[in-house]
């Protein structure tokens, strides 16, 4: 550890803190803005040329966009059409249809588990509240449940979302990492999966039996239910108990059924994962030279995955609108459908900006010497970089308030701790980091307030819920990765 590495250090530091008081004081400044600010800023203090500078910041953001990009404006699409078509609709209807009460906290978690592959967190609750609106209110109506349905059914849905938000490919956070880290997508989304479906059992189903009990007076606005489940459609309740089992009763006043059959909505869903999936093997068990491993690999990039699951759930909306035509429906036009999809892409354009924006800061971490600086002092101090990723990656999202913020910022300072990357150490960097992120999610989160808010409840009560249930998913994703690493 010389001078200069200290000093390097010290401006790292130094950059941090600029870039929380930039996002966070009363300048309001962009994070995006942020953090080219303090590209610019960090690479003059440590001394990197003019002109190398500019040159670092075009090809960390161009660089980073060009790998994350498109296949993350494929999968607002993607999300989009299947949340229009009806096709989530129909897989929470098929998972909790004639269910006895005492599995319906777990069937949601399922659920929004599946709907949660290609959706972002805000998106994936918004396209779930009907559901549980509807189911909550029928149980609210029978009787027999310890505390608040609301809560018991809508703490598995935020804790699947939020894990799969911030733990598994093709969502922003995990793939920006990814591509950062140069972790191999299948091992990622292999290690992801072993590390979520834990978490999510835990932080979900488990915690929600905890905590329901504890917070009965937690109920939506009436208003809002009947909006979200189109109360002025539904069967009356006499009607709904006639259809017989405790699944009609718990289920009866769910929104209408869509045209999207169940099957190949479960499809549209599963088609990227299935594919990134069969890349791994074929790069595992085919040869090289095999012609069906290379298509299975080429399949399987990210980019082409997500392409395919578009044109699959397309195909999903074009034969959803027919059936619901044939049944008296009016179906989606085709103009309706292009608006919808050009919809969806102003919601991410914000993430972009500030996914190159991170991409910019990590490369002049990078060509600046501190990303040695960084990997020198951890050696030293014998810092687990699985441990130090998360924790990095927690801090920075808690102090800007912004998840994406902490993964790719996270991401940069870690990176030159793992040389060229790949392996199952990256891949479990990858998880450490996406769960750091979520931890002690709160008022300066916009996630914090659409649960708050949706749910009906007062400060303590979204803390108890949304707060602790992010921070459940994040210490119990790290606990996972840790456990994991142990076979590194």
């Amino acid at each position: 550890m010389t001078a200069h590495t200290w000093w390097l250090l010290l401006i790292l530091t130094v950059a941090i803190a600029a870039l929380i008081y930039l996002i966070n004081s009363r300048l309001r400044v962009h994070p995006f803005v942020a953090l080219i600010l303090v590209s610019v800023g960090t690479g003059i203090a440590a001394g990197e040329p003019v002109a190398k500078l500019a040159e670092s910041i075009e090809e960390g953001a161009g660089g980073t966009l060009g790998d994350v990009g498109v296949t993350l404006a494929l999968g607002a699409m993607l999300g989009r059409l299947l949340s229009d078509s009806g096709a989530t609709d129909a897989i929470a209807r098929a998972l909790v249809t004639r269910a006895e009460p005492r599995r319906l906290p777990w069937l949601v978690g399922a659920a929004a588990f599946v709907i949660g592959v290609p959706m972002f967190f805000e998106v994936g609750l918004i396209v779930l509240l009907p559901l549980i609106f509807s189911v909550a209110r029928r149980m609210e109506e029978h009787g027999g449940t310890k505390g608040s349905p609301y809560v018991l059914l809508g703490v598995p849905a935020i804790a699947s979302l939020s894990t799969l938000h911030g733990m598994l490919p093709p969502h922003p956070g995990p793939l920006t990492a990814m591509t950062g880290l140069h972790a191999d997508l299948g091992l990622t989304l292999g290690v992801g999966i072993v590390c979520a479906v834990p978490t999510v059992i835990l932080a979900g189903p488990v915690y929600a039996r905890w905590i329901a009990p504890r917070l009965p007076d937690v109920a939506p606005d009436a208003e809002l239910v009947a909006q979200f489940t189109g109360a002025e459609r539904q069967p009356a309740p006499a009607a709904a108990s006639a259809a017989g089992g405790p699944g009609a009763q718990a289920s009866g006043d769910l929104p209408r059924r869509t045209g999207v059959p169940t099957g190949l909505a479960v499809a549209a869903v599963l088609v990227p994962v299935v594919l990134m999936l069969l890349r791994t093997l074929a790069e595992t068990v085919l040869d090289e030279s095999s012609g069906l491993g290379a298509a299975l690999v080429f399949a399987g990039e990210p980019l082409v995955a997500m392409l395919a699951g578009f044109v699959f759930a397309l195909g999903v909306t074009i034969v959803g609108s027919a059936r619901a035509g044939r049944s008296g429906h009016s179906g989606r036009s085709a103009e309706e459908t292009r608006a919808s999809l050009t919809d969806s892409l102003k919601s991410i354009a914000a993430i972009l900006l500030i996914i190159g924006g991170g991409g910019a800061f990590k490369q002049v971490l990078q060509d600046s010497g501190i990303g040695d600086a960084i990997a020198s002092a951890a050696e030293g101090a014998h810092i687990n970089v699985i441990l130090l990723g998360w924790l990095i990656a927690l801090l920075l999202s808690l102090t800007t308030g912004s998840a994406t913020v902490g993964i790719v910022s996270a991401t940069g300072i870690v990176a030159p701790l793992i040389g060229d990357g790949g392996g199952l150490e990256a891949s479990l960097l990858v998880v450490a980091i996406g769960a750091g992120s979520l931890g002690l999610n709160y008022v300066n989160h916009a996630g914090f307030w659409l649960v708050k808010e949706s749910f009906g409840m007062d400060l303590t009560q979204a803390t108890k819920t949304q707060t602790a249930v992010q921070t459940l998913v994040s210490v119990l994703g790290l606990m996972m990765a840790l456990l994991l690493s142990v076979f590194a």
